[in-house]
């Protein structure tokens, strides 16, 4: 059985929160975690899917290589996030690759468990295809972002998801590299450089792998902005 602290993050997981008592302690009990390195590999594009994953620490990417040979970011995992579902239950082959992109753990599940639980209570599938649908969502999200907001817009909103606070000036911390923020907001990163320095005028000031907002709510003001006033406030 895991230790309390993984147990904890694991039963607060969109995934497993809304399963009773029982199920959340017979899929831990078969499940395992693993420690990675930044920079080592979950499992490859190609793979067969055989388990789903929660982050328990630290942070995961997905990714496709495109024929280019360039990387494609499809999204990034923080503690407590789930992955893989939809492929596993299927037993294909992953659509993409992941890799820690800090020191991180992760919780492995075998798709056999879940299937198991599903079949003696339909109210699992349930949370399962809740858990499925916000990974829809987010996907939908993303590609709205892309579509509707200028790059400063999607860089002030990525702030703001690390907002702890709703309101007044606040500092966070930058959670991986800027590399990687580029390719997640769909930016290259020369393009995520411009950005910041368009969004001092937002009152966003970055220092190292630190962003100082000195007001919350104006940021979120300059998010939510029609794109063509936002990109002449960043002038």
């Amino acid at each position: 059985m895991p230790n309390e602290r993984r147990k904890k993050i694991a039963q607060n997981s969109l995934l497993l929160q809304t399963f009773p008592q029982d199920t959340q302690d017979m899929i831990l009990s078969l499940s395992s975690w693993r420690e990675y390195d930044r920079g080592e590999t979950l499992f490859l594009q190609g793979e067969t899917a055989k388990a789903i994953h929660i982050v328990t620490e630290g942070w995961v990417k997905l990714y496709r290589i495109a024929p280019n040979g360039g990387e494609a970011v499809v999204n990034v995992f923080a503690k407590g996030q789930s992955f893989g579902e939809a492929v596993a239950f299927r037993g294909h082959a992953y659509p993409v690759s992941a890799e820690a992109v800090t020191s991180c753990e992760v919780m492995r599940i075998p798709s056999v468990a879940l299937l198991e639980a599903m079949r003696k209570d339909p109210e699992i599938a349930v949370a399962v295809l809740a858990s499925t649908f916000m990974h829809l969502h987010s996907l939908v999200s993303q590609l709205e972002q892309l579509k509707a907001q200028t790059g400063p817009q999607r860089v002030a909103e990525f702030l703001l998801e690390l907002c702890e606070q709703e309101t007044g000036s606040c500092v966070v911390t930058l959670p991986y590299d800027k590399f990687l923020i580029a390719g997640r907001l769909g930016m290259k990163p020369e393009s995520l450089s411009r950005s910041f320095a368009r969004l001092k005028s937002a009152g966003v000031h970055i220092k190292r792998n630190h962003a100082a907002i000195e007001d919350i709510e104006m940021l979120r003001e300059y998010s939510e902005s029609d794109p063509v006033e936002a990109w002449h406030k960043a002038q």
